[in-house]
């Protein structure tokens, strides 16, 4: 049987999501925690790999098990052995052709920012800082442009395995509320950094170091040495993942409120 189950987590301790030698990931918690419950070793396929420090509102994932279990069996069984940093939200049976990589129509991100001239001393690991005024409304303006299906190579870090840099971003969004500069952005795929590369070049239109319409020249330029710097991971959330409704995977709001 195949089970999809969606997934919390604050990102701050874990190498990120994939399984790695060298510390600790949420895949391989997850594994653990699901083979007590199922009395057999499963393997966990998610839906996107977040980086270290990444957190997730709603990670996706899928295991095959023979283990016979109802929904909240899961979801108590698993959390029972989970660390508080990851927990389940939901747990149910699936068809077999579900599969929470390849069945994914569209992705979303938030990249949510403390904009204020004093550090914060609370969720330092859960938002990025930026002292400098930024002005949400042209970072908007400018990412507009990124819309629509393009070549994101001024957006793709070196290391990046994709066999091409084009996707389609379907919504992206800035705004703000009080302190909080939030970036929003939904596509059928990211590249390797690619929402964090946008985020740094978004910076320097949004604290007024470079014009609105750069942000259209370094995207035609297709070269990451025209994009501003890789920014923090503290900050970025994997928001959720929206499948074809035949599967019937609760959809997470693409742009939540703040």
């Amino acid at each position: 049987m195949r089970y999809a189950i969606g997934i919390e987590y604050n990102g701050s301790s874990f190498c990120g999501w994939q399984e790695q030698s060298n510390g600790p990931s949420v895949q391989a918690e997850l594994e653990r925690a699901i083979a007590r419950v199922a009395d057999q070793q499963v393997k966990v396929l998610g839906a996107g790999r977040t980086d270290t420090g990444v957190h997730a509102h709603c990670q996706v994932a899928h295991f095959d098990s023979g283990a016979a279990r109802e929904s909240r069996q899961w979801v108590l069984g698993v959390n029972t052995h989970l660390p508080e940093s990851i927990c389940l939200l939901w747990a149910r049976k699936v068809s077999d052709d579900f599969h929470a990589r390849f069945s994914a129509v569209e992705r979303s991100y938030r990249y949510s920012i403390l904009n204020r001239w004093v550090r914060p001393a609370l969720d330092t690991t859960r938002l990025a800082w930026c002292r400098k005024p930024l002005d949400a409304e042209a970072m908007h303006g400018a990412a507009a442009c990124l819309e629509g299906e393009h070549d994101f190579s001024a957006f793709r870090s070196s290391g990046c395995q994709a066999r091409h840099a084009v996707r389609e971003i379907t919504r992206v969004k800035v705004s703000r509320q009080g302190d909080l500069v939030h970036i929003d952005i939904s596509a059928n795929g990211f590249l390797y950094h690619m929402v964090r590369n946008i985020v740094g070049t978004l910076l320097l239109v949004g604290n007024r170091e470079k014009p609105g319409n750069w942000m259209r020249r370094v995207l035609e330029s297709r070269d990451r040495k025209q994009a501003g710097v890789t920014a923090s991971s503290d900050g970025l959330y994997f928001v959720g993942v929206r499948y074809p409704a035949e599967f019937g995977i609760p959809e997470v709001e693409a742009f939540p409120a703040p």
